[in-house]
């Protein structure tokens, strides 16, 4: 776990820094500087190209983590890595011509309930490009094991870029419109710099080009993880992209908000993914099974007890954020954030679990489990939201998350003969559970950014002492023998 915590540690801090700059964005100066229509079309237009972009970029990003610590040679590598850049482009290019001819048809069915998006349909086409290429780009890097530099890049160069457009947009130097059409520059530029330091890291030579000589088992692998990735990131955004289908698109900017402040809960997950896959991807090719249930456990506990702590500060303080928000029509969001959270703390709790399925040779039924979930989203949603309005789609959500993890865990311990938890992992549950009940209840009154101070502290210390007490986590006890406790 060396090379794990080490890159976890320094992506932790990274991804902090991103949510910290994003926070200011989606809590502040979104709401304040944008107009609310505006801020709901920009939430729409992320997450619709989040949605297409598995499709355009051929699975790629997940075929460069399984396939390239396989090959044994540089000139297969670099064969394979090439081949890997070109291939999305057997979707892009027809998928492009099919939108061009029906783009009016495209932008009427979007935009029927919001007319303001008919104008931005194709947007959706370009960021999803540039959103596609980065990833791909960003595994290149992270089959290096330098995983570091492409999530600054990631987390916290578009957050920046966004917080100085939103300021140029107070200062009335640009539009709303024209902040719309810099945006996507913004992620056009993400793309160029995580291109040019993966090139940097690795650049693959053209000598005597050939195509993978196992070209026919990362085409088909490909295929599966197209789909599996379409559904997968439809189950993340299809909840933005539905509202605006059935509810005022304002409403998808009360959404996000607090889909954000949850998703704050995701940082530890983020920040270990990011080397422990490709490390997973290795174990695996190397069939190395010890190893591989030694990183599941291990992930599942400590992602657990790191999101079990931002899950408390963060729906214990929940009504105080929204005072500070002080935007009474966006506190809506207050039981979604609870649901939300519910979901993420949950998936922390399956640790690399995705990561063990989709570089096992049960990779298909990663696809089978995305693509059912899929469907389920999309019906629950289309029930909730209705009936529900947003704190429907947020239900939708939890209840899908929840019955499908239970599930995955079930498969990969009928396969492999290992699960993500131990007698450990109730212990924290509870400690979560009783402390969240503690403290939900307590308002201090005070100043809220006070209290929430206040009650951030106390859950702070009480939370790591018994962790620590009740030594819950040997890598969080070495950590703190290490360092703390000098």
């Amino acid at each position: 776990m060396g090379i794990v915590l080490q890159q976890s540690f320094k992506n932790t801090l990274i991804i902090f820094l991103g949510f910290a700059i994003g926070g200011l964005n989606v809590l502040f100066l979104y709401i304040y500087f944008l107009e609310t229509e505006y801020y709901g079309l920009v939430t729409f237009l992320l997450s619709s190209a989040n949605i297409l972009m598995p499709l355009l970029i051929f699975g790629m990003q997940h075929t460069i983590i399984k396939f390239f610590t396989s090959y044994q040679n540089k000139s297969d590598r670099d064969n394979f890595l090439i081949t890997a850049i070109f291939l999305p482009l057997i979707i892009i290019i027809p998928l492009s011509i099919v939108g061009a001819l029906f783009y009016d048809a495209i932008s009427e069915f979007l935009s029927r309930e919001n007319i303001i998006i008919k104008k931005y349909t194709y947007l959706i086409f370009v960021i999803s490009i540039f959103m596609g290429y980065f990833e791909v780009f960003y595994a290149w890097s992270k089959v290096q094991m330098k995983s570091v530099f492409g999530n600054f890049i990631r987390e916290v160069f578009a957050r920046i870029s966004v917080t100085v457009l939103l300021f140029v947009l107070h200062f009335d130097w640009i539009n709303s419109e024209q902040f719309i059409y810099a945006l996507v520059i913004v992620y056009g530029l993400r793309m160029l710099i995580i291109m040019i330091y993966a090139f940097k890291l690795y650049f693959p030579r053209v000598h005597s080009f050939h195509l993978p000589k196992n070209l026919k088992q990362v085409l088909n692998f490909s295929v599966y993880i197209i789909l599996a990735g379409s559904a997968g990131t439809i189950l993340l955004e299809i909840d933005k992209f539905m509202i605006p289908q059935m509810k005022e698109i304002v409403q998808v900017a009360y959404y996000a908000v607090g889909v954000y402040i949850a998703s704050v809960i995701a940082i530890p997950s983020r920040a270990m993914q990011q080397i422990i896959n490709p490390i997973t991807a290795k174990e695996l090719n190397n069939n190395n099974l010890e190893e591989v249930e030694n990183l599941y456990k291990k992930s599942s506990l400590n992602l657990l007890i790191i999101g079990g702590l931002f899950f408390l500060l963060i729906n214990s303080n929940i009504v105080e954020i929204y005072q500070i928000i002080n935007k009474p029509e966006y506190s809506v969001g207050v039981y979604i954030v609870l649901m939300i959270s519910v979901s993420e703390l949950f998936k922390l709790s399956l640790g690399n679990n995705g990561a063990i399925l989709t570089n096992s040779k049960y990779y298909r039924m990663f696809f089978y489990f995305s693509i059912a979930m899929a469907i389920s989203v999309i019906f629950l949603n289309r029930v909730f939201i209705e009936k529900f309005g947003i704190n429907g789609a947020a239900l939708a959500t939890v209840i899908v998350v929840v019955f499908f993890g239970l599930i995955k865990i079930v498969y990969v311990n009928s396969k492999l003969k290992m699960n993500p938890y131990t007698k450990n992992t109730g212990k924290i549950v509870l400690l979560i559970v009783i402390l969240f009940l503690v403290f939900y209840f307590i308002q201090f009154p005070v100043h809220p950014l006070l209290g929430i101070t206040i009650k951030g502290l106390l859950i702070l210390l009480i939370y790591v002492f018994l962790i620590i007490k009740l030594q819950i986590s040997s890598d969080l006890n070495e950590l703190y023998k290490k360092y703390l406790s000098k």
